[in-house]
């Protein structure tokens, strides 16, 4: 496989369908979190982020609530952006896709004049988010019957 691709926020039905093409590959068939929770209202107004090959295979995603959609989970705090819904292909894994996605929401965050990013990160996947910059907080706790921690990282 060739590891060109490049990440943006998406851009019409075509993108947001490969965004839930990957979540539904790695959340719900592989970790088997139900379709129910892994789709909801947030989807249409958060901002997604696609990382696509040149030839059109979706590799990953991402999203970033902000502004009212964010507070709920962010503690209140509407200059905190909430990054979720991160996932890579299984067949893109190891080639940096991870990390240029989280970078990608962090700009879309900036951009949006945000100061921070939070996440609820799988317990698993915290050395991941540490490496780039996120600290972890509060203790662990359930989502979708997987271990998480919420983490975040100042801007």
């Amino acid at each position: 496989m060739t590891t060109a691709y490049e990440v943006r926020e998406i851009a019409g039905e075509a993108d947001r369908d490969a965004c839930f093409a990957v979540r539904r590959e790695v959340f719900v068939d592989e970790q088997g979190v139900p379709a129910e929770l892994e789709y909801d209202s947030y989807d249409t107004t958060a901002v997604h982020v696609l990382a696509i090959r040149a030839d059109g295979v979706p590799l990953g995603t991402g999203r970033l609530l902000h502004g009212s959609d964010a507070t709920g989970k962010t503690g209140a705090d509407a200059t905190v952006g909430s990054l979720g819904r991160l996932a890579v292909a299984k067949a893109a894994r190891g080639l940096g896709v991870g990390a240029a996605l989280v970078r990608a929401v962090e700009d879309a965050a900036r951009a949006r004049g945000l100061a921070a990013v939070d996440l609820h990160a799988q317990t698993q996947a915290l050395g991941f988010y540490e490496r780039l910059g996120y600290e972890a907080y509060g203790p662990e706790f359930p989502d979708a019957g997987i271990p998480h921690r919420a983490m975040r990282r100042a801007l």
